[in-house]
């Protein structure tokens, strides 16, 4: 199976599927012959199978990663260069609010070079939404660091919002 993914004759995703199929059907046939390993092939077809869907498309887009190692190498390329970038030794706190938007602008400014008139095409409604989100998850972080800084403060106006809101009007 594993000189199958690891694909060195360079076949398309529906080829290794096919290819894989093949061999999946080979097992299920010679389950019978596996005696007391029948039970963890059974496991091991179900979960290969159901990790099929999304296992071929790597092979018809280059550059996109084929397994979680590789997917980790880019993220952790990405944080180091965050690290490089700010002079700290962690990458910054703005990863987590604004790091799905850093790190696929990042990804894909590597594959490809984007002329202004491609960036204009972008939908400004698909954008600005993109952007309130991101400002909804600043926000919510804001919250948390203002609750770390001023705790009695941040409790005392939480209390107030929850009075208001007991009260009959």
């Amino acid at each position: 199976m594993a000189t199958i993914l690891d694909n060195d004759v360079q076949l398309d995703g529906q080829n290794v599927r096919f290819t894989l199929e093949q061999l999946w059907q080979t097992m299920e046939l010679c389950k019978d012959q596996a005696g007391s390993l029948a039970t963890g092939l059974d496991h091991f077809l179900k979960v290969t199978l159901s990790y099929a869907p999304g296992l071929f498309h790597c092979y018809d887009i280059k550059s996109l990663p084929r397994t979680n190692n590789d997917l980790e190498q880019l993220f952790g390329s990405w944080r180091h260069h965050q690290r490089r970038c700010t002079g700290r030794k962690v990458a910054p706190a703005s990863l987590v609010v604004r790091g799905s938007v850093q790190i696929v602008a990042a990804i894909a400014t590597q594959l490809h070079s984007f002329s202004a008139s491609e960036l204009a095409t972008v939908s400004i409604e698909a954008w600005q939404s993109v952007r309130a989100d991101l400002n909804r998850l600043q926000y919510k972080r804001n919250q948390q660091r203002q609750f770390r800084s001023f705790p009695a403060t941040y409790l005392a106006n939480l209390e107030q919002k929850f009075l208001q809101l007991a009260l009959p009007p």
